[in-house]
């Protein structure tokens, strides 16, 4: 069966009877096999589409349902070096096999970080654990750092709630208006690829459809990354809004947030926020969905979230044609991050100039950056684009707690930034992309001194190998060979042979379908041109 007919099946349901979301109720549950059997006959698929699904993601898989605590194995935490002592700790409390992993809980700026009983934690010892399990309901607040540099766009706060949704009136029945005002802000795509926002409203505009989709890209996977959740659990309205808007502009009724699982706390808050809106009749004419992620980075890419939504494995897809043409069930969709909608209410409501004169030329507005524990004062930052590193790393940052050697910015596949280079960086998509490296999401991750680079660059190549989706062959042997050679190089008397290691990993950047394979390259290469003399041991 097609994956094209898998979706019309799927469609069939609706969101109000999602298939992913009973796949994913069954697989939590354990339900045996039978069970997995009428949930594939009632959407008259066959046994294979509902079982190969629920066995890839971390949460559903067989082996991982008996997981009761997760503990984050992000860089983040790997390099701040807390997550042993913390998993020593949490066998106080639990067997060893209760306790999995999750790729990343957005407490990048604490660090001991783990999930249990759907909220996420850090503790530093054996008594803060203690206290977190006394209590069937304890609540720990996740608590950073705010400011911003500039006019904030992102990190004001909403007076009147009702005033802030009224704007949506102004611009009703003015699609080319809105697009208008998103052009001359230049507002880039915040999710890493800068790619312009207006264009999206515009091409999905353009298709004669009776259904069409806004989906919001909340699976913030990136390690180091923690901007998404802030806004989600800070500035829900912003997000709901820049949706809102966007299925007024292009004939949308529905908009759908997947929301990763690993931010508890983020889907409950967005949750109340829809809520609100509902008690308060402020959006009467568009629906909500909330989709829960079940642990899988690949669904970061933007049609495999889309297969995830639908229920098929989150592999991705080929492109053409774009999810503005065939997107949520083969409709036409328009899919951005949370970051991106989070704009929109500012720049309608003081115009594309007014946020073009924020940022560069080619790289308008602000950003949130996200600083990770390594820093004096970790936190979430506003910062205009354009704004020197050093400013960010001092100005805001407060500098170093200890001596740091490198700078991951922009996720696992962002470049490594040596902090020799920073002098000559801005934030934004050009200075970044121009001397080799990535903005991305703009999260920063500390690579300290005393912190293997060797080591780094293979839990990279073994992140990337993990979380493929596995469709194509680069990314999914390529990440692996990799992983296997690095670790080798390590742990036994074997030398990497850097021609065979460079073909490598120009196989995985011309070859991947998405980022994934073919990103990862990037970090990797920066650690060869900069650390060459570190690495140089490993290497024939």
């Amino acid at each position: 069966m097609s994956n094209k007919n898998i979706r019309a099946l799927s469609e069939r349901k609706g969101l109000s009877d999602n298939l992913f979301e009973n796949i994913s109720e069954l697989s939590l549950k354990d339900a045996v096999k039978e069970e997995f059997h009428e949930l594939a006959d009632r959407f008259h698929l066959d046994d294979s589409v509902v079982l190969g699904t629920s066995s890839f993601y971390d949460f559903l898989k067989p082996g991982n349902r008996n997981k009761k605590v997760h503990v984050c194995n992000g860089t983040a935490c790997m390099t701040a070096g807390t997550q042993k002592k913390l998993i020593k700790e949490l066998e106080n409390h639990f067997d060893a096999d209760e306790i999995g992993h999750a790729a990343c809980l957005g407490r990048c700026h604490s660090n001991s970080a783990f999930m249990f009983n759907d909220r996420t934690y850090s503790a530093k010892n054996d008594e803060e654990l203690k206290e977190i399990f006394s209590k069937k309901e304890y609540f720990q607040e996740n608590i950073y750092q705010t400011a911003c540099n500039t006019t904030p766009v992102l990190t004001s706060q909403i007076d009147d709630l009702k005033d802030f949704y009224a704007l949506a009136e102004e611009f009703s029945g003015k699609p080319q208006q809105i697009i208008d005002e998103l052009k001359v802000s230049n507002l880039r795509g915040r999710g890493g690829a800068g790619f312009p926002f207006w264009f999206k409203l515009d091409a999905v505009i353009k298709e004669q459809n009776d259904q069409k989709y806004i989906v919001c890209n909340a699976d913030e996977g990136d390690p180091g990354a923690y901007s998404d959740m802030y806004l989600m659990e800070h500035q829900p309205h912003k997000v709901l809004f820049g949706m809102y808007i966007s299925g007024k502009c292009v004939g949308a009724d529905t908009g759908v947030l997947y929301i990763r699982g690993e931010y508890p706390d983020s889907i409950r808050t967005v949750r109340k926020a829809i809520d609100e809106l509902k008690s308060l009749q402020l959006i009467n004419d568009f629906n909500f969905k909330i989709i829960r992620g079940q642990g899988a980075y690949v669904c970061g890419e933007e049609t495999a979230l889309l297969n995830s939504i639908e229920g098929l494995r989150p592999e991705v897809r080929v492109r053409p044609p774009y999810p503005a043409q065939e997107g949520l069930y083969g409709r036409p969709t328009v899919l951005s991050n949370v970051e991106t909608f989070a704009n929109i209410n500012w720049i309608l409501k003081n115009g594309g100039k007014a946020y073009k004169k924020l940022g560069t030329e080619n790289s308008t507005g602000t950003k949130l950056v996200s600083l990770d524990s390594l820093f004096k004062k970790p936190g979430i930052y506003e910062i205009e684009m354009g704004t020197p590193l050093e400013s960010v790393l001092n100005d805001f940052g407060g500098g170093f707690t200890s001596v740091v050697k490198a700078l991951q910015i922009g996720g696992p596949l962002g470049g490594i930034v040596p902090l020799s280079k920073i002098k000559e960086l801005t934030l934004d998509f050009e200075s970044l992309q121009n001397n080799g490296f990535l903005l991305g999401h703009a999260s920063f991750v500390s690579i300290p001194k005393d912190f293997p680079m060797i080591r780094f660059i293979e839990h990279l190549m073994k992140f990337t190998a993990d979380e493929s989706c596995g469709k194509c062959y680069p990314c999914r042997i390529g990440s692996f060979r990799g992983y296997e050679m690095l670790k080798k190089a390590q742990d036994e008397n074997y030398k990497l042979d850097r021609r065979l290691f460079d073909d490598l990993l120009e196989t995985l950047e011309i070859g991947s379908l998405c980022a994934l394979g073919g990103g990862v390259p990037l970090p990797i290469k920066n650690a060869l041109q900069y650390f060459k003399d570190e690495l140089k041991e490993y290497f024939s």
